[in-house]
């Protein structure tokens, strides 16, 4: 992709809402754990899908984690830990769930809690 189109598909929509932050990241999470849950119904079907809806909670936690762990984070120390712990908990249950010991309920349900608190918090600033 060049630089004119990515210009023409930024302007594209025009009557989008503007996102803040934390809208931005209550949507990342929104797609994620919808993504996850509709390949958790299916994840004797279709194994790959599952798959690739762990990746990508994986890889939103990680994100999180580094950011987190980043000396020029403002969140509050303890907030900071819990997210860094959140992820560690988040890799160690999708190996869990890749194995088939365990389920997705628990990834699904600790997304939604923090969609919830990005909702509750601030909503759209």
């Amino acid at each position: 992709m060049n630089a004119t189109t990515l210009a023409k598909t930024a302007y594209a929509n025009p009557g989008q809402p503007t996102r803040t932050l934390r809208g931005t990241e209550y949507e990342i999470f929104a797609r994620v754990t919808h993504r996850l849950k509709m390949a958790s119904g299916m994840a004797k079907t279709n194994f790959p899908a599952l798959v690739g809806a762990l990746y990508d909670n994986r890889k939103l936690w990680t994100t999180l984690a580094v950011d987190v762990a980043q000396p020029g984070n403002e969140l509050p120390d303890t907030l900071r830990a819990r997210i860094f712990y959140l992820n560690e908990f988040t890799q160690q249950h999708s190996a869990k769930v890749l194995k088939g010991t365990a389920t997705a309920d628990v990834l699904i349900d600790i997304n939604t809690a923090i969609m919830r608190g990005l909702r509750r918090e601030g909503g759209e600033e």
